[in-house]
């Protein structure tokens, strides 16, 4: 017996292997290597040397006006477009879910803007959204129809380019969620919606009291990976607002690691690394306390 255990371990490591080997060389190794990295103060990449070993690094980051800049706008758009996109695409869901004619087209119309290409709907929300010499863009048109004044939402104020940023994430990634939620609200069983018309129960309750628990580990599986995804943020702020983001004032702490690698600012690793550190820092947090959170909110 304890032979056929030793067998049964050996060949399930055999099939991990292959996967462990992937994770060390592309996840772990690179994670070491850039902890190590952010504490090499000066650190040259072409002679691989550096002058000193300490926090340095980190200071500079923490007191630097671009990365607090970053900081700021990418918790603005985790803050606001995390709970908006989940909550729409839950109600999108949930209409979806309680209609039969053309389900399937609408499920794929709604589904169509996750697989386009980043850079294409950003292309279309600047010609929505861009002041040109010859139109004002198509959201300024409706505003005028209101007695709105025209705003330059991708050159103008902060407050109208960070609308437009939000706007565009929630765009992008609600289709997933509208897929996500529909299948979940598809898997509940209808026995309990059955006994509770049978009690009398109204709809707002059967809601609240049956479908939202039921779901309630995929509504937190969204939150878990939304929370990643707009840490990450880079390619669709560039969609919009082009490479100089910090002129923009609309970089993030992932654009601000590329500038600090690969951009005007470029040449300096060891201030990247601290930076790609702290975004590490921040979302492992924000991860825990939502996993706390989650034992006294999610029902399995």
């Amino acid at each position: 017996m304890n032979k056929k255990w030793k067998n049964n371990g050996l060949k399930a490591w055999l099939y991990l292997l292959p996967a462990i080997l992937f994770l060390g060389a592309f996840m772990v190794y690179p994670l070491i290597d850039v902890f190590i990295y952010s504490f090499e103060e000066g650190y040259n990449s072409a002679s691989q040397t550096y002058w000193g070993v300490g926090s340095y690094n980190y200071s500079y980051v923490l007191h630097d006006p671009y990365f607090l800049q970053a900081v700021k706008n990418t918790f603005i758009l985790v803050i606001i477009t995390v709970p908006l996109s989940t909550g729409i695409a839950l109600l999108i869901s949930t209409g979806l879910c309680s209609i039969r004619p053309l389900r399937n087209l609408f499920q794929t119309i709604y589904f169509l803007p996750y697989v386009t290409n980043t850079l294409a709907v950003g292309l279309v929300f600047m010609v929505l959204f861009k002041k040109t010499a010859y139109s004002d863009g198509f959201i300024n048109l409706i505003l005028s129809w209101f007695g709105g004044k025209p705003v330059d939402f991708i050159d103008g104020p902060y407050w109208a380019k960070m609308f437009v940023l939000c706007v565009y994430t929630i765009w992008v990634v609600m289709p997933f969620k509208i897929l996500i939620l529909t299948s979940a609200l598809s898997s509940v069983n209808q026995e309990y919606y059955n006994a509770a018309r049978v009690d009398g129960t109204s709809r707002f309750r059967i809601f609240m009291r049956i479908t939202l628990p039921m779901i309630s580990p995929m509504i937190f599986y969204l939150i878990i990976t939304g929370f990643i995804g707009a840490f990450k943020a880079y390619s669709d702020v560039v969609a919009l607002f082009g490479t100089n983001l910090n002129a923009a004032e609309m970089n993030t702490i992932v654009g601000y690691v590329y500038d600090m690698l690969y951009g005007d600012s470029g040449g300096y690793p060891s201030y990247a690394s601290a930076a790609a550190i702290l975004l590490f820092a921040i979302v492992l947090t924000i991860t825990c306390i939502n996993l706390l959170i989650s034992k006294k909110k999610v029902h399995y």
